[in-house]
């Protein structure tokens, strides 16, 4: 298998990894899988519900469990959680089975998009945007270790930037736009 068979999206919640994803593998012929979606599946509960009973510790087990399963498919799409990158043994699979493609957006971008959502349990504070910007911080450096692109999310239409990545993926595959460290730039 190889890394060129599979599209991988990391980022912080709300950065649009799903919304993104789907239209990638649409594009692409592709399959596509939500890592958090897949946990929900298993469970039949929701991820509030797994960290209610199991904490964030028994959620990141799982979503280890699920991650090793979806990197062992091939001709993927797969939206992973904003934590995924948490897990060294996260990284190497993502790194090793995919291109990975993190969607970067400033935390008050990403609580903007974020904030009335109730199916986020690490924003479930007195101060939710002090959270993201905390979360950005711990794994902003983490998402850039394992990319092989980086996009600024910013405030242009999901479209625009997902016309934008078929080239950039294109260019990766073919090994033209290859970099280390990875190709970082505001589409």
């Amino acid at each position: 298998m190889s890394k060129h068979d599979n599209l991988y999206l990391v980022g912080l919640m709300g950065a649009g990894k799903t919304t993104v994803g789907r239209l990638l593998a649409k594009h692409f012929g592709y399959a596509f899988h939500d890592s958090d979606h897949e946990i929900e599946a298993r469970t039949g509960v929701k991820i509030p519900v797994i960290f209610e009973i199991e904490g964030e510790a028994g959620f990141r087990k799982r979503e280890e469990n699920a991650i090793a399963d979806l990197t062992a498919l091939r001709g993927v799409v797969l939206a992973t959680g904003g934590g995924v990158v948490l897990s060294e043994a996260n990284r190497t699979l993502l790194r090793k089975h995919g291109l990975v493609i993190y969607l970067r957006g400033t935390p008050e971008h990403l609580y903007e998009r974020t904030r009335h959502d109730r199916n986020r349990p690490l924003l479930q504070t007195d101060n939710p945007l002090d959270k993201m910007r905390e979360l950005y911080r711990q794994r902003d450096p983490l998402y850039r270790e394992v990319a092989d692109v980086v996009v600024d999310t910013g405030r242009q239409s999901v479209s625009v930037m997902t016309r934008a990545l078929f080239g950039k993926i294109d260019l990766l595959r073919s090994g033209l736009g290859i970099s280390s460290p990875p190709v970082s730039e505001k589409i």
